[in-house]
């Protein structure tokens, strides 16, 4: 099912992007949790010290994964890697989860137009992510919002990438993040996908703290969130 424009013509008419945004989160929590190793878990929209719209956390009780491991799938060699400072604020995003034994492993943000709606909107979401990465989560970004430019991916790397970084310009994309390392040898490691109205999502890998790497199926599961709200597929 290729990419539509959620912000304006007849799907703006059928649901508003905050509904279909957490319907997308859901399936995305519930894809991965047919995935994860045991001891991980996906929670959709938490909203706690940090909103995260899709979050894994390790170090918790869970029934065994009934549907296994997919050895099948491999993710390709990252577009980029960046010497990276993990810096002081490692704990920032694992604190609010120690409390319960559980800890930050990865975060999947889907952009909303509010993130985008002026600087500090913008400023707030780079922060965020910036946290995640410090902590040593996996991240995943995706930006399919038609009705604001700029690109947040550029703005997280003018802080975290090197100085003299090419900005990149999508407008509409998919990246996803692999910290790893400690401080003198650390590295950035991303993977960069253009996306395009009328074109198929890809599937990017989701590097979880003291894990494996997953697969996140954008495809499989926006059409997934399409059949499950009841939504048409075209114009009406």
């Amino acid at each position: 099912m290729p990419l539509r424009d959620h912000f304006r013509g007849w799907l703006r008419r059928e649901i508003d992007w905050h509904s279909f945004h957490n319907g997308w989160a859901m399936v995305l929590a519930g894809s991965l949790n047919a995935r994860l190793p045991e001891g991980y878990r996906a929670s959709p929209n938490v909203q706690k010290a940090i909103e995260i719209d899709v979050a894994a956390y390790g170090n918790v009780t869970t029934e065994p994964n009934a549907g296994g491991a997919e050895p099948q799938w491999q993710p390709s060699g990252g577009t980029l890697t960046v010497p990276f400072d993990f810096g002081a604020g490692a704990s920032e995003v694992l604190v609010h989860g120690w409390r319960d034994g559980r800890f930050l492993a990865g975060a999947i943000e889907l952009v909303s137009e509010s993130n985008k709606d002026r600087r500090e909107s913008r400023e707030a979401f780079v922060s965020k992510c910036e946290t995640y990465l410090h902590g040593g989560a996996g991240l995943v970004i995706v930006d399919a919002v038609t009705v604001r430019g700029g690109n947040l991916h550029d703005e997280l790397m003018a802080r975290v990438g090197p100085p003299d970084r090419v900005a990149w310009g999508e407008r509409f994309y998919a990246t996803a993040y692999r910290p790893t390392g400690k401080n003198g040898s650390a590295q950035l490691t991303m993977w960069e996908e253009p996306l395009a109205l009328g074109a198929p999502l890809p599937t990017v890998p989701l590097w979880l703290l003291h894990g494996p790497c997953v697969p996140v199926f954008l495809e499989a599961t926006y059409e997934d969130t399409f059949r499950q709200l009841r939504l048409p597929t075209s114009e009406p």
